[in-house]
């Protein structure tokens, strides 16, 4: 019989089983991020999109996960667990939400409390639905705009009405503010049921202040309602930024009506493993949601190969974050460089992850009406994300993941300079970056 989901721990001898084989302890190894990295073969979602396999000149720079190696640390792990003949079902290792504790401890100074935690054997969007669904009552679910699409998804499949509240951007059209005093008005006009975004928030990469957050918590807690902040890029906030964790932010007072949702698939590229964290600090709240999952046939003994890559990252992936955080900053770096000086692009620089969001919308329309994002794969063989997905208020921006080999990036970003340069009458070709 399958353990239920909620169940952490190996029962132990008295139970009649001996204790689950450790996961394996790798060796501390530092990254390599190589100057050409090739994922054809793999399936990979980006790359089809891009159609870079038949085209290798295309440079696939659309859905957001990594063109770079991952810990290697948790990748050793899963060549040395798959070696075994089976993979059954697997008891969750019994320190398993010690490493999640002590990652939120370390990493955000945040005090976490083991009970809060819950692992779930899918993906951040569904884990969303099932809090969604395991909510009372059937008032609005609010959110910024723009936002990850998948959001509206899940909340309108949970039957709830969603509203998109517009960020505010700044006169410099460089970066976004968070309207909480719309949020605090919608959320006690309307009733609503939760409201949730993404944290740091994808696509801007702009990173919340713990102020904006509690505010928002309040709002939702006045409501009678929970936050739910996707904090899947929380791992890659930027230097001279801090994270939040809403549950932290939120304060012991509201920290029930938070729930924070977290992955190592972004930071450590295997979003392929299905596999979330939710603290859940409501014993209540936490109680549908496990009874809710596991009415739909979810059990922790699913999690065999997701469950060793979290708790591998988790355990000794810190200090190879480290370095793809330094990587990654110098990335962005250099796409700043080349594109705040083309005519008709604004940039947002971002505080968190490796996603970059641009407004093209001062670039000359197209004559076919062709949308931006397919012109420029194209004429300049990039693929970005249309801004549009996030909501109307991208329409005319696009997001450029950046988490790229470095000399790959410079070959994108001073392709589109070129495009947006001939394209404003100025055909000028913006001088090469200096080796970063």
């Amino acid at each position: 019989m399958p353990e239920p989901l909620d169940v952490p721990h190996h029962p132990g001898p008295a139970a009649g089983l001996g204790p689950p084989p450790a996961a394996p302890v790798p060796a501390p190894l530092l990254p390599g991020f190589p100057e050409v990295f090739d994922r054809s073969g793999t399936g990979s979602v980006k790359w089809a999109q891009a159609g870079a396999e038949q085209d290798p000149g295309r440079i696939p720079m659309g859905v957001a996960d990594m063109d770079l190696p991952g810990f290697p640390g948790v990748f050793r792990a899963l060549r040395e667990r798959a070696a075994h003949p089976v993979l059954g079902y697997t008891l969750p290792a019994p320190d398993g939400d010690a490493l999640v504790v002590a990652w939120y401890r370390e990493r955000f100074g945040a005090r976490i409390d083991p009970r809060w935690v819950v692992r779930l054997p899918f993906g951040p969007r569904s884990a969303i639905r099932f809090v969604l669904d395991a909510l009372p009552g059937g008032g609005p679910v609010l959110a910024p705009a723009p936002e990850y699409p998948g959001f509206e998804q899940v909340v309108t499949a949970a039957g709830a009405e969603y509203q998109a509240v517009p960020l505010e951007r700044h006169s410099s059209g460089r970066g976004y503010r968070l309207p909480v005093e719309e949020f605090e008005a919608r959320a006690a006009g309307t009733g609503a049921r939760a409201i949730v975004l993404s944290s740091p928030h994808n696509p801007t990469g702009r990173v919340w202040s713990a102020p904006e957050v509690r505010r928002l918590a309040a709002a939702a807690a006045g409501a009678g309602a929970v936050l739910i902040a996707d904090e899947v890029h929380s791992d890659l906030v930027h230097p001279g930024h801090e994270h939040p964790v809403a549950v932290d932010a939120a304060g012991p007072e509201l920290a029930e009506h938070t729930v924070t949702v977290h992955s190592v698939g972004k930071t450590f590229n295997v979003s392929g493993l299905a596999d979330t964290v939710v603290l859940v600090p409501s014993a209540e709240l936490r109680g549908r949601l496990v009874r809710a999952v596991e009415g739909h046939g979810f059990f922790a003994g699913s999690r065999v190969l997701a469950a060793l890559a979290q708790d591998v990252a988790l355990a000794h992936g810190l200090g190879w974050r480290d370095q793809l955080v330094e990587y990654l900053v110098g990335n962005r770096d250099l796409a700043l460089e080349v594109l705040s000086v083309v005519p008709g692009l604004v940039a947002s620089e971002p505080q968190a992850s490796y996603l970059l969001w641009l407004d093209g919308s001062a670039l000359p329309a197209d004559p076919e009406h062709r949308p931006l994002p397919g012109r420029l794969l194209d004429a300049c063989g990039i693929d970005l994300q249309d801004g549009a997905r996030f909501g109307p208020e991208g329409a005319g921006f696009l997001r450029l993941n950046f988490a790229l080999p470095r000399p790959r990036l410079r070959e994108a970003v001073e392709r589109l300079a070129r495009y947006a340069s001939q394209r404003s009458g100025q055909h000028t070709v913006p001088r090469r970056q200096r080796q970063a």
